[in-house]
């Protein structure tokens, strides 16, 4: 598959799609599901270096520090994603851990549903025009094709749990 016909499934341009493919750029997890949908696999198989070897495609076990780990635009700037479940083909449910930018809103839209449940810290929300103002345990579930945001505004660190969910199973 060329870079064009890339392009042509995603909308996204070559220049910028050469640039993820030779790691200079790192896509939000929403622009890697785009990605991936136009390969025909999971986002989860663009992180992991071999899915080979799988003993049993039925459970995937992350074990405390071991899931892959995405960084997007720079370490002072960007969403820190680890995501969980890699090794699981066929999922529907696209479960990680993301480390919300402090000070930094990038909005996102894509296909499915999510959901986030806030591990540590507070953050804004910003969803349909409306913005939520959510801390530890707080959680919202929601149709991820409206444009949402967060950005963190804690002093310290603040981590989420989500859950995409796709439509079209991966």
């Amino acid at each position: 598959m060329t870079l064009q016909d890339v392009e042509d499934r995603t909308g996204l341009s070559k220049g910028y799609l050469s640039k993820v493919e030779r790691g200079l750029k790192f896509p939000p997890f929403s622009t890697m599901g785009q990605i991936a949908g136009a390969l025909g696999v999971e986002a989860s198989f663009l992180l992991k270096d071999n899915l080979i070897g799988t003993p049993d495609v039925r459970i995937a076990l992350t074990p405390a520090g071991q899931g892959s780990k995405v960084q997007t635009l720079t370490e002072e700037r960007g969403y820190r994603f680890v995501t969980l479940a890699a090794g699981k083909p066929g999922k529907n449910m696209i479960p990680y851990i993301i480390e919300v930018a402090p000070h930094e809103e990038q909005v996102f839209s894509h296909e499915g549903e999510e959901f986030l449940y806030v591990l540590e810290g507070k953050m804004e929300f910003s969803y349909d025009d409306q913005t939520y103002i959510m801390k530890q345990d707080d959680s919202v579930y929601f149709e991820s094709a409206v444009p949402h945001s967060g950005r963190g505004i804690a002093k310290g660190k603040t981590r989420l749990l989500a859950v995409m969910y796709n439509y079209k199973r991966l």
